[in-house]
């Protein structure tokens, strides 16, 4: 059974006026010795892509998909399945990303719901066999459920506490069964409102006994893959203990997990974080800890995840400019976390909202690989600093000097002429490539 009358989407080039095809992204181009489909590792959410249903804090459902017309849940988990893989098939998408409660629904004990999981996850399995898509990561929601009001890991009540670790544990072998090559770990609740009811120490010193607990079950299990915290601002709670990536990383070497994690970083959380989408990635590549990516973008006008499609060409070109730098993907790769505006209701809306995604970032790949390759920035930072390539500049990186010897050098030589930064003609050469390439 066919869910979506509409043809394999093909690339058809940038004078293409068909809305059902790619522009840019052509899956077997070589950009960087690498075609765009391993660079990309392009990934399909699971959760926005075929369970929201387009309700908001203001309004209910507004989708209503063929492949849930029944009133069974696990028929209709089992249907999902086969329009999820129908859809990524005709959208060249070789991964996807899912929460565990995405692809079974909650049952009233922890026995049932793992006996669903099995169900829906043999369901999966002959699915990827059948296509060859392939899961880039899975994880657990253990913050929707009304168990963890007050956080998972980081919950006040220890019985809830265990049952987040059993629910981790069952992930992680799901993951490791359909042959995932992350693990995921978004503490959706992990923080907390309000000082006076709450022991921070505890409550972070707890989530990383939940880590180091993961660390020693993928171990025990046999799991290969690289385990990835989401950093993630504000939402839901107000003050989330994994903010931003310079948080996660303190925190992950304050407990000597630094060696076990990498980062998942999402643009949406960046914007948060009032920081840019490339400011989360070059803090994650300068200390060795990028991941894999959430492909989306918010509204800087909304003060909430809005998880749109991405579309701004401007962006991706930053975002992979940092990750060319860092060598590219080897684990991770690019998920669309996003989903259909509330108003996009329509079957086909889903194909037009990654197609605009794909593309987005398969243009911004290619901008930020003639950027590299002509050295245009590189360059300019090369010749910016300089004066650390020689001289007292040079003893102070190679650790010669100390206040003493700085201090004798200042009284002597004083200070030369600072140089301009020269932003906005970076930010025009930027443009003019975007423009050109």
């Amino acid at each position: 059974m066919s869910y979506f009358d509409v043809p394999a989407i093909k690339y058809e080039g940038p004078k293409s006026k068909n809305p059902f095809a790619f522009k840019y992204y052509n899956p077997e181009e070589i950009v960087m010795g690498k075609t765009m489909k391993d660079q990309c590792r392009f990934a399909m959410s699971y959760w926005h892509t075929f369970t929201y249903m387009g309700k908001d804090p203001f309004g209910g459902d507004t989708m209503f998909r063929p492949w849930d017309n029944t009133a069974d849940e696990m028929e209709k988990a089992i249907e999902r399945v086969h329009a999820a893989f129908e859809f990524m098939e005709k959208m060249q998408i070789p991964f996807f990303c899912f929460h565990d409660v995405d692809i079974a629904p909650r049952a009233a004990t922890l026995k049932e719901t793992n006996e669903r999981l099995d169900v829906i996850v043999k369901v999966i399995k002959e699915e990827m066999a059948r296509t060859g898509i392939k899961c880039l990561w899975g994880t657990t929601n253990a913050f929707g459920d009304d168990k963890f009001v007050h956080g998972a890991g980081t919950s006040c009540n220890a019985t809830v506490f265990a049952y987040a670790a059993a629910q981790i544990k069952k992930a992680m072998e799901i993951t490791k069964e359909l042959g995932g090559v992350n693990y995921v770990f978004w503490g959706g609740r992990e923080g907390y409102e309000t000082l006076l009811n709450t022991d921070t120490g505890l409550e972070l010193d707890n989530l990383a006994r939940l880590l180091r607990m993961a660390v020693d079950y993928a171990k025990e299990i046999g799991f290969e893959g690289q385990l990835l915290i989401e950093p993630k601002p504000k939402e839901p709670t107000k003050h989330q203990y994994d903010f931003d990536a310079a948080t996660v990383m303190a925190f992950l070497r304050k407990y000597d997990l630094q060696d076990y994690f990498k980062l998942n970083i999402e643009a949406n959380h960046a914007t948060l974080a009032q920081h840019t989408f490339q400011h989360e990635l070059n803090m994650c590549r300068i200390n060795g800890m990028l991941g894999s990516v959430d492909a989306n973008q918010g509204d800087p006008m909304l003060g909430w995840d809005t998880d749109q499609f991405p579309t701004n060409v401007y962006d991706t070109t930053l975002a992979m400019y940092e990750i060319l730098l860092d060598g590219g993907f080897t684990k991770g790769g690019l998920n669309f976390d996003s989903k259909v505006r509330r108003g996009s209701f329509q079957e086909d809306d889903l194909f037009l909202a990654y197609i605009a995604g794909m593309d987005t970032f398969a243009r911004g790949l290619k901008v930020a690989a003639a950027l590299l390759e002509d050295k245009v920035f590189e360059n300019f930072k090369a010749e910016r600093y300089a004066s650390y390539k020689e001289g007292i500049g040079y003893d102070i990186i190679h650790d010669r000097v100390g206040f003493k010897e700085l201090e004798a050098y200042a009284l002597e030589n004083g200070v030369t002429k600072n140089t301009s930064g020269r932003q906005e003609m970076l930010e025009m050469i930027l443009n003019q490539y975007i423009m050109e390439v």
